[in-house]
């Protein structure tokens, strides 16, 4: 998919989001001007559903389609495959191997936890995103961009765009994602950890668009307890703004230029 660097030189801009949620990044729907909501229901069938199921050889499309809207719903959660199995409906062996044809298809991404010495207490759990997150609201039955600021999972939604947007300007360059996460066994967690030879830029995500303290408490207890950060951001849907700390608040549509600093 596009970047939103990609778009704005393509003249392609949205005031929210929201917006770049709904419509996603695939570049048909941008250069055709397609109905998202159309788009993304033809590309599942025609993709999604047709393609990679026959790689994953599952004739029932009622289970494969359960699978797939369970797994939107649980962007950015540690993955449990026993869990998601159960609710499925088939073992935790046969949802390893859907999940893999998917990361071969390009349909979802994993984010691995950063753990390197860091003893046993820490997760070692990977998370899953939508490579597009115009999908994951299509498997969320959004069928307008007003509606994406009204789901419950509208923090994960822009956690995926964000880490979807790291990820994609890494990969425009050539480089290796080096991307992570970090969460502890008490619960302390880390949105996404940049790691550059032996340094770490901290990244913690908010769709908040109003900045609040406690933002920074994962950052700090990352610092302070795990690793010392020499970068700490937090990436919002509000303005850019600079802490006597140290500590960057950019907006999710700086995220190129805070990776690139």
């Amino acid at each position: 998919p596009l970047s939103i660097h990609e778009l704005t030189v393509a003249g392609v801009k949205f005031d929210s989001f929201e917006s770049y949620l709904f419509h996603g990044f695939l570049p048909r729907v941008h250069s055709q001007q397609q109905r998202p909501r159309t788009a993304y229901s033809s590309y599942y069938q025609t993709y999604v559903e047709r393609d990679v199921r026959q790689l994953i050889q599952l004739k029932d499309a009622a289970l494969f389609e359960k699978f797939m809207k369970l797994m939107a719903g649980r962007i950015g959660q540690l993955i449990n495959y026993q869990s998601l199995g159960n609710d499925v409906g088939a073992d935790a062996k046969t949802i390893k191997h859907w999940l893999s044809i998917l990361e071969a298809s390009f349909v979802v991404f994993k984010l691995h936890p950063y753990f390197e010495n860091f003893g046993k207490r820490v997760i070692k759990a990977p998370k899953y995103y939508f490579t597009d997150p115009g999908l994951a609201c299509h498997l969320l039955d959004i069928e307008r961009v007003e509606q994406v600021s009204r789901d419950p999972l509208v923090g994960s939604l822009f956690e995926n765009l964000v880490i979807l947007e790291a990820l994609k300007f890494r990969y425009n360059r050539g480089l290796s994602p080096n991307l992570y996460f970090f969460r502890d066994s008490r619960g302390n967690e880390l949105d996404l950890l940049h790691k550059t030879g032996n340094e770490f830029h901290g990244i913690e995500i908010k769709s908040s668009s109003t900045y609040h303290a406690s933002f920074k408490k994962g950052l700090i207890h990352f610092d302070e307890n795990t690793h010392s950060l020499e970068k700490k951001s937090i990436v919002y849907s509000g303005e850019n703004r600079t802490f006597s700390d140290g500590i960057q608040l950019a907006s999710y549509l700086q995220i190129e230029s805070i990776l690139e600093g």
